[in-house]
């Protein structure tokens, strides 16, 4: 019997970067709770963003957010994992040296610091991502609470991010893709697997009573403590070797798909 389903949401839910969820996913989730099914949204955005995609049921959800480093439930925080102060200064200027092949964000729970001064990039997250964003000149001066350090590029970081930036972090911080244009840094203890564990410890759920849906290598942690894990179709096939199942992508609505099925409409 489930007990908990946890999904991601960028190339998993929706289409990377889009604004909202579609109505359908609302209902669903109004019915999974109405049989006291506890659902968790689990994103690297920010708390602000993703709460803002299901404003109407955020009250009775759990987020995960900036990718397990952030855990908020009905509003209080269960969990918040700083970044070490060191090693964001020293990542900080190492990404710096890369500005012409990426743009920089500095999270704080619920905040978003941003050093950049391109329009098009600050559109993405303020109007796509609907971040609660602060224009910065330094953001390491202005943030002392940092849990996440991102680097974006648009179509893709992939080959900067695999080749270069995850080999030479994963030793000290928790380095992975996130979607095709995004790379994370966290503390080394940060993953959506473990805060999904928390969650699961927290409401003494065992795997067996929790389904996962992912899209992406940060939603392996997660992928790999539920015994219903779904990897959706244009998954990295790294990816899909996680997962029990494989479902339709966000174009075909395949989380809502899966969960029409077992539930019901």
């Amino acid at each position: 019997m489930i007990k908990l389903v946890a999904t991601d949401v960028d190339g998993t839910l929706v289409k990377d970067s889009y604004p909202e969820v579609y109505p359908e996913m609302i209902e669903m989730i109004k019915k999974l709770r109405a049989m006291d099914i506890i659902v968790c949204i689990a994103s690297g955005r920010q708390y602000s963003s993703i709460a803002r995609m299901f404003e109407e049921v955020a009250h009775d959800l759990i987020f995960i957010a900036g990718n397990g480093s952030h855990i908020k439930c009905r509003g209080v925080d269960m969990s918040v994992v700083k970044m070490d102060r060191g090693y964001a200064e020293e990542l900080t200027r190492d990404l710096r040296a890369h500005k012409d092949e990426c743009e920089l964000i500095f999270e704080a729970p619920g905040l978003t610091y941003v050093e950049s001064k391109d329009e098009e990039f600050i559109h993405i997250l303020k109007n796509l991502y609907r971040n609660d964003t602060i224009l910065v000149d330094d953001a390491l001066e202005a943030n002392q609470n940092i849990v996440k350090i991102s680097a974006f590029h648009r179509p893709s970081i992939r080959k900067l991010g695999e080749e270069v930036l995850i080999p030479k972090w994963k030793d000290r911080l928790k380095a992975t893709m996130a979607g095709e244009d995004w790379v994370d840094f966290m503390d080394k203890s940060v993953d959506k697997g473990n805060a999904l564990k928390t969650i699961q410890d927290f409401f003494h759920i065992t795997p067996e009573e929790t389904m996962v849906f992912g899209d992406n290598n940060n939603d392996i942690g997660m992928l790999d403590i539920a015994a219903e894990s779904y990897a959706v179709e244009t998954a990295p096939d790294v990816v899909k070797a996680h997962a029990a199942h494989i479902c339709g992508s966000w174009k075909e609505k395949g989380v809502y798909q899966v969960l029409k099925e077992k539930f019901g409409e």
